[in-house]
């Protein structure tokens, strides 16, 4: 399906299936949907909610969630081929992206609570004002990564790479207080 404006209830057994290109989901509720399988392609999401949705190889090339909850997800279990993703507005606690390759994706406005960033990369990414509170990086790829608005995020710069990273002098302390070091104004 191809250039559809989707607006509907979806919980459990899948009733979506199949290929959808260039579709746009409005006011979608799918929480706990299984969407295994399926792909969509240039799709974007509005105020719909997908929280602990079954992602089971399902693709999702160039799709943009706009004002979504997207609680519990595990982007890790997609389709990571041409997988390409955008956030705006988001409601994002608990997700996952274990090991993805997601350089250059946009994080705007976004509430990361608890979000696992493990082993992923995510060069070139950009964090506008985000929450990334309780948010767990390890052996993550933050390389040209622009984390100047985001705040309460805590990135060991020993077990991650960070070069030419960008940071706020209002975010050194996520950086720093591993070490044990007191910053003060």
């Amino acid at each position: 399906m191809s250039k559809y404006t989707f607006e509907q209830t979806i919980t459990g057994t899948p009733a979506l299936a199949g290929e959808y290109e260039k579709c746009r989901f409005e006011h979608c509720e799918l929480s706990q949907a299984d969407l295994s399988g399926i792909k969509f392609i240039d799709c974007t999401w509005h105020h719909s909610n997908l929280s602990l949705a079954k992602l089971n190889h399902t693709a999702f090339q160039s799709n943009h969630f706009l004002n979504c909850k997207l609680l519990g997800l595990s982007f890790a279990q997609c389709n990571p081929f041409l997988l390409s993703l955008q956030f705006e507005n988001c409601l994002m606690s608990m997700v996952s992206f274990y090991n993805l390759k997601l350089k250059g994706t946009l994080f705007t406005n976004c509430q990361l609570h608890e979000a696992d960033f493990t082993a992923a990369d995510f060069t070139q990414a950009v964090f506008n004002n985000c929450d990334l509170q309780l948010a767990t990086f390890d052996q993550t790829t933050l390389e040209k990564a622009d984390l100047r608005t985001a705040f309460n995020y805590s990135i060991y710069p020993d077990k991650n790479k960070i070069k030419k990273a960008r940071f706020s002098t209002q975010g050194l302390s996520g950086l720093l207080q591993h070490y044990g070091i007191v910053i003060e104004d």
